[in-house]
């Protein structure tokens, strides 16, 4: 259900087809909470039907319309009601924490794959979450133009800071990932030179 609420945050800040919704998902709460645009389009028809959001048709081209969505009074509470609710933490399901829990079932070049894979994603996250954070303090990312332009000028200085510390909190994360990797780089250095892998299952008991 989360899927929903993230939609409906994206549409407290303007009217969004479902074309645009899907494309403002993926550069703004889909860092978040990830969602292909085949969940996003049934999604809106579901919100749609619950009464949520309510759909028009508006000019798309010259000749052609397509529906766009408005969040209701309905999902303003709605939204408001689930932001009030303390969620559930899900039990953690990390593979590649898995993995490296038991690399001496691989060779030091593949257990060196791994971390550095995994170095690499989360450099290109942090960049990416960098300049994310970057635009929401100075004011130019289009999401944010789009929410100040809508709620009153003594409200910009706390939706900036929300926005700016949810991506403060990923930048933090990414970091550990890539310091994580590194300092298993460094143990894998120090054992290099010692036959502690395993090719075959363990003989004893």
């Amino acid at each position: 259900m989360s899927l929903r609420y993230a939609l409906l945050a994206l549409l407290t800040a303007e009217p969004l087809t479902g074309y645009d919704a899907a494309k403002r998902f993926s550069g703004s709460v889909g860092h978040v909470w990830h969602a292909p645009d085949s969940q996003i389009y049934p999604e809106l028809r579901r919100m749609e039907q619950a009464g949520l959001i309510d759909g028009k048709q508006v000019p798309w081209g010259p000749r052609s319309t397509k529906k766009q969505y408005s969040i209701t009074d309905l999902g303003i509470e709605a939204f408001r009601e689930w932001m009030c609710t303390p969620i559930e933490y899900t039990p953690a399901r990390n593979v590649h924490h898995l993995q490296a829990a038991y690399f001496e079932w691989t060779d030091t070049e593949h257990a060196r794959a791994h971390l550095q894979n995994h170095i690499d994603y989360y450099a290109a996250q942090l960049a990416q979450w960098k300049i994310i954070h970057r635009s929401i303090l100075d004011r130019t990312n289009p999401t944010m133009v789009k929410r100040t332009e809508k709620y009153p000028a003594e409200q910009h200085e706390h939706i900036v800071a929300f926005k700016a510390f949810a991506y403060e909190g990923m930048i933090s994360l990414a970091q550990t990932e890539i310091d994580w990797a590194q300092k298993g780089l460094s143990l894998l250095d120090r054992i290099a030179s010692s036959d502690v892998f395993y090719t075959t299952e363990p003989t004893g008991q």
